[in-house]
């Protein structure tokens, strides 16, 4: 599946949940990569929704710590065709179903000179 959006600030928390040690182990482990501790928003179409609804739903790539932290599932995708990373899907969020968040070794706002409003296509 190939969908395009738009890039979005998030809420900056993504930062602190993604340098907790069980995640970066993990995601290291299932991914091959350390994610830049922050994660790129992209704002989707709500025509996707039952599409990213039945994929997230489908998952089984699961993280599941065991503390106070909630799960995340995650899909391997592609940013722009040319960076590879994943979406991640929190089990607890306050983004709306449209809000998609990307992960990938390097900041990717610098890495691809990127700002709020760009328009980006994610493939999973």
């Amino acid at each position: 599946m190939k969908i395009d959006g738009e890039v979005t600030t998030g809420l900056g928390k993504a930062a602190y949940f993604l340098s907790q040690d069980f995640y970066t182990k993990e995601f290291k482990k299932n991914l091959g990569f350390i994610p830049y501790p922050g994660t790129l928003n992209v704002v989707v179409s709500d025509e996707y929704l039952d599409e990213i609804n039945e994929i997230k739903n489908n998952c089984e790539n699961l993280i599941k710590p065991d503390t106070e932290f909630g799960a995340v599932k995650y899909i391997e995708a592609k940013l722009n065709d040319e960076v590879s990373g994943a979406i991640v899907f929190p089990a607890k969020t306050t983004h709306e179903e449209n809000y998609l968040e990307f992960i990938a070794e390097n900041k990717l706002r610098d890495q691809l000179n990127l700002k709020d409003g760009d328009s980006v296509s994610l493939e999973f």
